[in-house]
Formats: C-alpha cells, structure tokens, sequence
C-alpha cells in the first residue's frame, strides 16, 4: 500500500486531482446560470382561448 502511495502513477492521478479541482474553481462564471425560469414561463399556457 505505502508503495502504491509513492508510486508515479499514484502522484500523477493526485496532481492531476488537484489542478482540475482548482480548475474548476478558478474557471467558474461569476453568476450562476438561471435553468428554471424560461423552462417554466414556455410550459404555462392561457386556459381561456
């Protein structure tokens, strides 16, 4: 175990963990994107016709 550990393979996947995790933090849109609302105003329909 302590030889996988200290493996290359085993520190490349850690490093490679680490930078997309910072990645993804670093590249994140200020505003989260509204899903919902055009979604739900295209699904309402007027009963009276």
């Amino acid at each position: 175990m302590v030889a996988f550990l200290k493996s290359d393979l085993f520190l490349r996947f850690l490093g490679g963990f680490a930078i997309g995790a910072v990645g993804m933090f670093m590249l994140q849109p200020e505003e989260a994107p509204v899903f919902g609302s055009p979604a739900i105003a295209a699904t309402s329909t007027n009963a009276t016709l």
